[in-house]
């Protein structure tokens, strides 16, 4: 075992925690996408009502995965490379939702999109870092 990678006790702890609050904002996200009524969530994001409502579920549905890839590969110790691979996606996800909002003249609202990339992004550094 002494050729095994870790992450110290602190950066894991950090990681973890990190993961934890972007997959809760990402299943609150998703949980709202895929089951609140449309006239209430376009209450709450526009965008919504002014978008196919299928677009909606599937931006619900990729949310949800999202969220679920940060976490469970790592909780069940089953192919843990997949919650980098995500925390990447997450990335990707929010510089889209960033250039969305921005070519609707939104640009006031991305400012979530950009915290949820830096944790992302820092999810996908640290765990790739103990991969290495």
């Amino acid at each position: 075992m002494a050729n095994q990678k870790t992450t110290s006790k602190p950066l894991n702890i950090i990681l973890w925690v990190a993961q934890v609050i972007l997959a809760s904002s990402l299943i609150w996200a998703a949980t709202l996408k895929l089951f609140q009524p449309i006239e209430k969530l376009s209450a709450m994001w526009p965008w919504t009502g002014q978008i196919p409502l299928v677009l909606v579920k599937l931006s619900g549905i990729v949310d949800l995965s999202a969220a679920l890839g940060l976490i469970l590969p790592l909780l069940f110790h089953t192919k843990p490379k997949l919650t980098p691979i995500a925390a990447i996606c997450i990335v990707v996800l929010m510089v889209c939702a960033s250039i969305f909002h921005i070519a609707r003249g939104e640009a006031s609202l991305i400012g979530v999109n950009i915290v949820f990339a830096i944790l992302a992004a820092i999810i996908a550094w640290g765990r790739l870092k103990k991969n290495s």
